[in-house]
């Protein structure tokens, strides 16, 4: 099963644009994308994202145990930023610093649709609210990795109320969360309106967007390699550590094994959609080769194959 998935997974255009985009870089070719059609594809990709994330939102069926699992996602998304940033700060600088943490705080919908199928192949159902945790889980660690690097920068003499409100203000976070709060009200008629634009055209948007990215971290793909030992090392133990504390902690949270199986998963994936589209808009400096392959060519990968099962063992265990 965990094969099956490896190579649907490794075969997926997505990824497979990606590396296309490195291997125009390796060639020497010209082909790219326009910056302004790069940018537009970015903000369209967060606006998508954050307008599906409302309307999960908005079908979830509000009581206590729900709102805990809310409360329980969002310091997920807060912590594991906030700590990672320290670890990375000193060997990458700020800014980068700032754009991996949030990569590890924020959330791969590839990474949850894969947990999804793995649950399904074990029979294990998990709750409908699960999706809009998801989805909510993209913002806080965009605002918080954003805030770090406001608040560290040591040209920045701002103070933390300005930092707050520039974090917030910022045009992919503002994005990300306006569509966010925009399809928690629109009811079902008028989303499906704009059904073709949100959902249907956007995994051809995602494919342009990860062939630029591709683009762009073949260029700076150096500075990965020159980090080697320790990117490498950082993303494939820090999800491990953030899935398997999770995995335990939300036995707390919830009894549902489908349930602390998605938050495991959660915690332990790295965004390389929303992310990275933040982040080329919010902090144009921090180097996409170094964040980009960490989340999509080492976490990804050693999630699908080693962390799910891993994950799902811990939880059948811990109850």
């Amino acid at each position: 099963m965990n094969l099956n998935l490896l190579f649907d997974n490794l075969t997926s255009p997505a990824l497979l644009f990606f590396l296309l985009g490195i291997i125009a870089v390796q060639l020497k070719s010209d082909l790219e994308i326009p910056a302004q059609s790069s940018k537009f594809i970015s903000l369209y990709l967060l606006f998508s994202i954050g307008f599906k994330g409302g309307q999960e939102l908005s079908h979830s069926q509000f009581n206590i145990d729900i709102l805990w699992a809310f409360l329980f996602g969002f310091i997920i998304a807060v912590s594991i930023p906030f700590y990672t940033f320290f670890i990375l700060k000193k060997k990458l600088g700020i800014e980068n610093a700032g754009a991996i943490a949030a990569s590890y705080g924020s959330v791969s919908a590839v990474t949850f649709v894969t947990a999804v199928s793995f649950l399904e192949f074990q029979k294990v159902i998990f709750n409908g609210h699960m999706v809009a945790i998801m989805a909510m889980m993209e913002a806080p660690a965009i605002i918080v990795g954003v805030m770090l690097i406001a608040w560290f920068n040591k040209e920045n003499t701002i103070k933390l109320p300005q930092i707050i409100k520039h974090s917030f203000t910022n045009g992919s976070v503002l994005l990300i969360v306006g569509s966010l709060i925009i399809g928690l009200v629109a009811n079902q008629s008028q989303a499906e309106g704009i059904k073709p634009f949100t959902t249907d055209l956007f995994k051809g948007f995602l494919v342009i967007f990860l062939l630029d990215m591709g683009i762009t971290s073949g260029k700076k793909l150096s500075e990965f390699i020159k980090n080697g030992w320790f990117t490498t090392l950082f993303a494939l133990v820090i999800p491990l550590i953030n899935g398997c504390v999770v995995a335990y902690l939300s036995s707390f949270i919830t009894p549902e094994i489908g349930d602390r199986f998605i938050f495991s998963v959660l915690a332990a994936s790295a965004s390389y959609i929303a992310v990275p589209a933040a982040m080329k808009i919010a902090v144009p400096n921090a180097n996409p080769g170094l964040y980009l392959p960490m989340a999509l060519a080492v976490t990804f990968p050693f999630n699908i194959t080693i962390g799910l099962p891993l994950y799902y063992a811990i939880i059948t265990l811990v109850k």
